[in-house]
């Protein structure tokens, strides 16, 4: 006869718990593992600029900024770190854990100090993934309104007859400011005095005041002004006429091949997943496509570019060359 082992008569209380923490251990699981797969960001981005507030560069990133805590519904925070031509937010930045919760909203300003600082601290090409070219920018040789000049050619005569008297406001050595004075004064055999601030919102408040005589703003934080009037514009320094000051002239109407500009982008630290910088460039892109956003940015004279990772990386590289043969050419060295 085939024996049979007796069946264990069910403790029903024991067999429920039993059940119950089961169900609770697999719930606990999947929400753990759910957790852990959480899509990128899943906590606030901060976004670092090496400028005072109220400059270019701050104005452009936390446009970009506003826009990607609306559409990827975490907080992008704009974290201001002024320092050595902004090139202390790039260090700070390069340092940074390569998890994308760290970003650098930045300019040509770094291109152009790399071949200019001896120690830097950091590469920019080696330190720093490209996401994106957000926008170009014209310079603007701009004015307090008592200077006696009205055109560049009435600044070239005027600093001829006064060299190293007539100062232009800079953000440090190796900025876009620098850089376009520095070209400047190459070009039209004149001497200029640079004076170094921290970003083009202090520039545009001491040009107003009196207290620097001229600039090579950048022109988001100086076009209110001259709007305004507190400030005049005597040309701009791309090789073409900017929408937004149509009847004010370019540099290169009177000095044949001076062309100069300012761009703005944002990198993040060196190894940054793909996945995560190829998200950041689709939904700075689709920033830059608001309506709203693009108004804001015409009104400021700025062309939006919008690249990929690869033409920015293409970028960083054409202009790294470019400013390498201007620094060497104006002496332009920081040991």
């Amino acid at each position: 006869m085939e024996s049979r082992t007796p069946e264990r008569p069910m403790n029903t209380r024991f067999d429920c718990r039993y059940r119950l923490s089961t169900c609770a251990l697999l719930l606990g699981c999947a929400m753990a593992g759910s957790t852990g797969a959480q899509p990128y960001p899943a906590k606030p981005v901060r976004i670092l600029v090496g400028f005072a507030p109220g400059g270019g560069t701050d104005i452009m990133a936390r446009a970009v900024a506003a826009k990607l805590t609306e559409s990827l519904r975490q907080q992008f925070i704009v974290e201001n770190r002024p320092g050595a031509n902004a090139n202390l937010a790039a260090k700070v930045a390069a340092e940074a854990p390569a998890d994308g919760y760290t970003l650098l909203f930045m300019s040509v300003a770094h291109i152009m100090s790399k071949p200019v600082y001896k120690n830097l601290g950091y590469d920019i090409e080696r330190d720093h993934t490209p996401i994106t070219v957000v926008s170009e920018v014209s310079n603007v040789l701009a004015a307090h309104p008592t200077l006696p000049a009205k055109t560049v050619k009435e600044v070239i005569a005027l600093a001829r007859r006064k060299p190293g008297e007539l100062t232009y406001a800079t953000s440090g050595v190796a900025s876009p400011e620098h850089f376009a004075g520095e070209m400047f004064k190459m070009m039209t055999k004149t001497n200029l005095l640079p004076v170094p601030y921290k970003g083009g919102g202090p520039i545009a408040i001491d040009l107003m005041a009196g207290h620097v005589i001229t600039s090579f703003s950048t022109m988001p934080p100086i076009i209110p002004h001259i709007r305004a009037g507190r400030v005049k514009a005597i040309a701009v320094t791309r090789d073409k006429r900017a929408a937004v000051l149509p009847d004010v002239p370019t540099i290169a109407e009177t000095v044949p091949g001076y062309s100069m500009s300012t761009w703005y982008g944002a990198t993040a630290p060196a190894k940054t997943p793909r996945e995560i910088v190829v998200r950041l460039n689709q939904e700075m892109l689709k920033a830059l496509a608001d309506a709203a956003v693009k108004e804001r940015l015409a009104s400021l004279g700025a062309d939006i570019v919008a690249s990929s990772p690869e033409q920015t990386a293409a970028i960083f590289k054409a202009d790294l060359e470019k400013y390498a043969k201007v620094a060497k050419a104006a002496g332009i060295r920081v040991d």
